[in-house]
Formats: C-alpha cells, structure tokens, sequence
C-alpha cells in the first residue's frame, strides 16, 4: 500500500510541476506549488499548496479520488467529497 501511495504522490507531483509551464493549455491563475482540484456536485475549484500532499487527510482524499476517478484528468483533480467537508479539512490544515 505505501509503494502504491509513493507511486500516486509521485505521479500528482509530476503534474503540479507542469502546471506553470502551461504546455497543455492550463490555466495562467494557478501559482507556482499549487494545483487546482474539483470538489463536491458542482465541481467547485480549489487552488491548494503542493505542501499539502503529504497531509494525512489529503492523501486520503486522494486516495478515494484514485480509486473513483483516476488521476488522468486535463484540469486539475476531482475529488469525491462534499464541499462543506472539504472546506473543514482545509481550514484544519491551512
């Protein structure tokens, strides 16, 4: 489980570290550190620090958005939560 955690981290890192380059026709408001996610029904967007990867609670979330979505997404990642719990686990970690 944790080689298959370090393999999903790595390969979200990967992708944050391109987010500045704007290659792939990403979005220019998303600071260098940062990526954008899509949270609850209406898919509302976050911008969050990088930094938060290795916060426990995150990679859970991240976890259920692997095992629901995938991590192949052009714009940033969805994640299977409610906003309002999404919005408490933020202000936890922020």
């Amino acid at each position: 489980m944790a080689l298959r955690k370090s393999a999903s981290l790595k390969q979200i890192l990967k992708r944050c570290s391109s987010l500045g380059k704007n290659n792939s026709g990403l979005p220019h408001d998303i600071p260098k550190g940062h990526f954008a996610v899509y949270i609850g029904e209406n898919r509302s967007r976050y911008i969050v620090p990088v930094s938060w990867l290795a916060h426990p609670e995150f990679q859970s979330l991240l976890q259920r958005a692997e095992e629901e979505f995938g991590f192949n997404h052009d714009m940033g990642l969805t994640i299977p939560c409610e906003e309002v719990v999404f919005q408490s686990l933020i202000s936890m970690i922020g």
